[in-house]
């Protein structure tokens, strides 16, 4: 008898991501142009399962690339969920390891508040830290950048950068290495995986 292996958090999240978060069609991209899909992992990031294995594929992914850090954030408002499911995730890992470290969360205002602090950064922020920068889609990248430009402002140390989805177009990836210097750009999927994800559960479902 042939034992099964069970799917990788990775795994589940790309079945999820491609049943809620694709979309065949013409749409209008925020960078400009047109495309034939789109993807919105804010559907799935924000889903309660697809919540609580984004944390865990990132987590994963950052121990896989051997990654410590002591926070994770990114520009709001693609950001948010994910910074928020992966600081969750790394506690309840903590309470099983606790060698495991907890990461922090912030996040990068999109303009500085006019009023009380005026900060540009909500939640952890320490001069010196080690952090993560994460994005849900990366096409320009401008949103990446945007963060990790705000956090070395903040005198904080970017350790690495991960998207959900890489679009492998307009020059996103090269302009967020770019930015990022020596830390290592990671993706959990491509478009393409996706895609091809989308279709076979087309396929599957005889639709």
């Amino acid at each position: 008898m042939i034992a099964m292996t069970a799917p990788t958090h990775a795994q589940q999240l790309l079945t999820l991501l491609a049943r809620l978060s694709f979309r065949l069609g013409t749409f209008t991209l925020s960078a400009g142009g047109t495309s034939d899909y789109y993807i919105d992992c804010r559907i799935t990031t924000l889903h309660a399962e697809g919540g609580r294995l984004t944390g865990h594929a990132i987590l994963e992914l950052l121990e896989a690339s051997n990654i410590r850090a002591d926070a994770v954030g990114g520009l709001t408002m693609g950001a948010d969920p994910i910074v928020s499911n992966v600081a969750t995730a790394s506690a309840w890992r903590a309470i099983s390891f606790p060698e495991s470290p907890q990461l922090h969360g912030f996040l990068v205002r999109k303009a500085e508040k006019s009023h009380g602090t005026t900060r540009r950064i909500e939640g952890f922020c320490r001069a010196g830290a080690e952090v993560v920068i994460v994005d849900d889609v990366c096409t320009t990248g401008a949103s990446t950048i945007a963060a990790i430009e705000a956090a070395r402002e903040a005198h904080m140390h970017v350790a690495a950068v991960v998207c959900i989805v890489e679009r492998e177009e307009a020059g996103g990836r090269s302009a967020v290495e770019a930015a990022a210097g020596d830390a290592p750009f990671l993706r959990l999927f491509t478009a393409r995986e996706v895609r091809a994800e989308h279709e076979r559960q087309l396929h599957d479902s005889g639709s």
